[in-house]
């Protein structure tokens, strides 16, 4: 639901929403210390101030209902890259840094080019977070407060006259520095770049809506140390925008810290460095105010840990269910898992095959109202319907039975279980049911697969991984619904088809693509030896598992197996002859 707000909504705030875990960029009324989340204009949710300066104020709205930022934990606005740095920028503070011992640079007070460096990004943090005093690696720990200029357009060889408009906007930056480090170097980096020492925000606010001269002022404890002005620079703005792109690009989001005012604490006779409890709080005209305290001397270092868990590892299919908040670990993997009914009847278990979900079963389900007299047990294939899966995770018929039997562990299910299949998910059941003779008492195998598959279907599946991978679902969706269906339901039941290529084309290529690979690996399975009473169901028309694959599959069970050729029907069977289905599933379950 779209909220309405009065005024600017140009206070950018980065932070990470409460429920949903997730990155989320909104307005922050500072004076009401509320939040206002936003939206790109079609109400999808903003993760990034990236996405703000690409897009712009005129395609960004006000989305849901404001909240107080304490509920919130409030990000920096930019995270990704090294920030570009200024020395020496304000006339005082580069005496004062030049007489201090401890200035490396060309050891005059006004310095004749721009003295450039960079801060790591694994330096940045946020407002309100504490910065570390590292004193295993410095004694002298000082602040800088700063203004931080955002670029918001791409340049190369940028003229000076024109540099201002590739400003996007401003926040506040504390260069934290280690003195010692500064001048021991000869170099700033490393003094400049220890884990915590850019604090940066609270806000990023576009430069059309601040002042055209901003001051800066820093407080220590209270006191006041720094308040100057953008006027009081040595290398204006667009100066700076024209010496740091004379041999490099830059990009929309670099953020360039501009140089701080005198008044820090190396200037101070004597020098007054930062100890553990100082609160550091750094104001800039329209910017609010960057507040940071200094941490104990033992308190661990966060940003390791943050490091630490970043993966360039993806799970492919996660983004449908965000945040895994639909999903259950089963056999140490995130799965889409639901239970329905709670019948005395002996619970059911359903495995969905290539390219369907839990939902396959749906029809058959509410056909016979299965809900009322057992307990229905579902569950999504790993890479299928809202199951990821990871690209380190080799799928094979094994794996799936391996996750079919944690299903069963999961909800508790030691003996009289019925397992319903359909196409590749007969071959997991199977080998479940061999696997598992004591849980499994039932196995209702809707189309089931030669075992072991054909040359020429093993080099169609791979064939259709490759297609899959190299062009989406859309590739195949028509010559898999055409080979699958009958003609009669070609000619007749087009809600069949539409519910066959909704099914495919909603499924993730990548995790599609594994179980094709998954399903042409799958080793030959002794039918013969399966001990639970069983029911394979297939169409006079299903080519993938023909009635006469069917019939040599009964006569392996035995006695304990029955046959139902559905007259007219493919290999989609639930979709293309529900009453058949139903009514073959209904008798055998009675």
């Amino acid at each position: 639901m779209t909220a309405t707000y009065s005024g600017s909504l140009t206070n950018y705030v980065a932070y990470q929403d409460a429920q949903s875990r997730r990155n989320r960029i909104g307005h922050y009324d500072l004076p009401k210390n509320t939040i206002q989340p936003l939206s790109f204009i079609s109400g999808t949710p903003i993760d990034s101030l990236y996405q703000v300066i690409e897009v712009g104020e005129a395609n960004i709205i006000p989305f849901g209902d404001h909240f107080p930022a304490s509920l919130a934990k409030i990000l920096a606005p930019l995270t990704n890259r090294d920030v570009l740095c200024v020395g020496k920028n304000y006339a005082e503070h580069a005496k004062e840094f030049n007489s201090s011992g401890f200035d490396s640079s060309d050891k005059i007070d006004t310095p004749s080019h721009p003295v450039i460096f960079t801060k790591r990004y694994t330096s940045i943090i946020a407002d309100g977070e504490e910065i570390l005093p590292h004193p295993d690696f410095t004694r002298t720990v000082d602040y800088e407060g700063e203004i931080g200029v955002i670029i918001g357009k791409t340049g190369f060889r940028i003229k000076e006259e024109d540099a201002m408009s590739h400003v996007w906007g401003y926040t506040i930056i504390n260069d934290v520095t280690a003195r010692e480090r500064q001048r021991d170097h000869k170099q700033f980096y490393i003094g400049k770049s220890a884990d915590t020492f850019c604090p940066m925000g609270p806000i990023a606010v576009p430069a059309s809506h601040v002042d055209q001269v901003l001051r800066v002022r820093t407080h220590v404890n209270g006191e006041l140390r720094q308040n100057a002005t953008t006027d009081d620079l040595i290398f204006s703005i667009p100066y700076l925008i024209k010496t740091m792109s004379e041999g490099q690009t830059l990009m929309p989001g670099d953020v360039l810290a501009t140089g701080t005012p005198a008044g820090v604490g190396i200037g101070r006779k004597p020098p007054v460095y930062l100890k553990p409890g100082d609160i550091i709080a750094v104001s800039v005209t329209g910017l609010g105010t960057l507040t940071n305290r200094v941490a104990d001397l033992s308190t661990p270092n966060p940003i390791t840990g943050q490091v630490a868990s970043i993966s360039n590892i993806h799970p492919n299919n996660a983004g449908k269910s965000p945040n895994g908040s639909a999903l259950t670990k089963i056999n140490n993997k995130p799965l889409y898992y639901k239970t329905l009914g709670k019948g005395r009847e002996p619970p059911i278990v359903f495995v969905h095959g290539l390219g369907g979900n839990t939902e396959s079963f749906t029809p058959l389900i509410q056909t016979l109202s299965l809900e009322k007299s057992h307990s229905l047990h579902l569950f999504d294939l790993e890479g299928h319907g809202l199951s990821p899966t990871s690209p380190l995770s080799k799928l094979n018929i094994e794996s799936f039975a391996e996750d079919l039997n944690s299903v069963l562990e999961h909800a508790s299910l030691t003996s009289s279980v019925t397992l319903i299949a359909h196409d590749m998910g007969c071959l997991i059941a199977a080998h479940s049911a061999l696997a598992h003779p004591d849980k499994v008492s039932k196995l209702i195998l809707i189309g089931p697969p030669p075992s072991p598959l054909l040359e020429a279907d093993i080099a169609a599946l791979n064939a259709r991984a490759e297609t899959v991978r190299r062009e989406g679902m859309v590739s195949i969706v028509d010559t898999v619904t055409a080979v699958g269906t009958s003609e009669k339901t070609k000619t007749w039941n087009y809600l069949a088809i539409a519910a066959i290529r909704i099914l495919l084309l909603s499924q993730d290529a990548e995790g599609y693509a594994k179980a094709c690979t998954a399903l042409a690996g799958a080793k030959d399975l002794d039918f013969g030896a399966i001990q639970a009473h069983t029911l394979i169901i297939t169409g006079s028309e299903d080519e993938a598992s023909s009635p006469q694959l069917c019939e040599e599959y009964g006569n392996a069970i035995g006695e304990k197996a029955s046959l139902k050729v559905l007259d007219g029907c493919g290999h989609w069977h639930v979709f293309e002859d529900l009453q058949g289905v139903a009514q073959a599933v209904q008798e055998f379950l009675r």
